[in-house]
């Protein structure tokens, strides 16, 4: 029993050490890349470990002239921040009051409505890009931050609404309940009651609705054409196919830069989003 517990240890650990290098192994090669110079990059047998790091990469994205390989990054990342940031703002207030009528209001419909809600966040992107793109050059939104941001709620809103639903649906009814005999209205305690008790929920709704925003590549580089509304994945995916074969360690450093602002959130906010995740999966 011993031996096959042993055996049953080593069997998982030996796995998890595997899963581990496949996700940050990649992540890894990629910062080593961005300090290492071009010949070094290009030696053979490969240099794991820098002889000469250097940091001139990271100088020309944060300090390059304006219409450089920097400036464009910096432009996209701003673009990301911006779009990213006004898509959480737009489809989390949406999201919550969808929500808490979904999970409080009784009427008729209301499990094929939020069904339905939720079906048009499982169609592929291809399937809606053409209605999107006719409404948004009507509407003269085209390769805007505006009709980005309106694009990006398309996809967002619905899971976050499915999210926050549950999320709601989990919490104690008696508190409003109290709340409302006190003489507050059903909006009054949804303000003042349910969401600094729900807290938790929509700090992870809006780190996942962010995140989805700034990694979206497909829109953006169909409904963007100039750096005023290019995303990092957009500029990225340009500057691989302009520069890679001039400077590896350039497009390594771009990497890297665009990789931060998601760790950020994800490390400084982890408890709120566990916390939240666990809460929204108990109806």
């Amino acid at each position: 029993m011993t031996r096959r517990r042993t055996g049953y240890y080593v069997l998982m650990y030996a796995i998890g050490a595997v899963l581990l290098a496949a996700v940050f192994g990649p992540i890894l090669w990629l910062v080593i890349s961005s300090v290492s110079t071009q010949a070094e990059l290009l030696s053979v047998p490969t240099h794991f470990v820098p002889d000469h790091p250097t940091l001139a990469r990271y100088q020309e994205i944060f300090a390059g002239a304006q219409g450089s390989v920097g400036g464009a990054l910096r432009a996209a990342m701003v673009n990301s921040l911006v779009v990213a940031t006004a898509t959480v703002v737009i489809s989390g207030v949406a999201a919550v009051f969808g929500a808490y009528a979904f999970a409080r209001v009784r009427f008729r419909g209301k499990t094929p409505v939020l069904l339905l809600f939720l079906g048009t966040y499982m169609m592929p992107p291809l399937a809606l890009v053409i209605p999107l793109y006719l409404i948004m050059a009507n509407l003269g939104l085209l390769d805007t931050r505006t009709g980005l941001v309106l694009v990006n709620c398309t996809f967002t809103t619905p899971f976050l609404l499915w999210l926050l639903s549950n999320y709601f649906a989990a919490l104690p009814v008696e508190l409003e309940d109290a709340a409302q005999i006190d003489g507050l209205s059903r909006l009054g305690a949804l303000f003042r009651i349910v969401l600094p008790i729900a807290r938790p929920g929509l700090v992870t709704a809006a780190i996942m609705a962010f995140l989805a925003s700034w990694d979206e590549f497909f829109y953006a580089l169909i409904f963007t054409d100039s750096p005023a509304a290019k995303t990092v994945p957009v500029a990225l995916s340009e500057f691989v196919g302009k520069y890679a074969s001039l400077d590896f360690g350039l497009m390594a450093a771009g990497g890297v830069v665009a990789l931060v602002p998601p760790v950020v959130f994800a490390v400084i906010l982890q408890r709120q989003i566990m916390s939240g995740l666990a809460a929204g999966a108990v109806k």
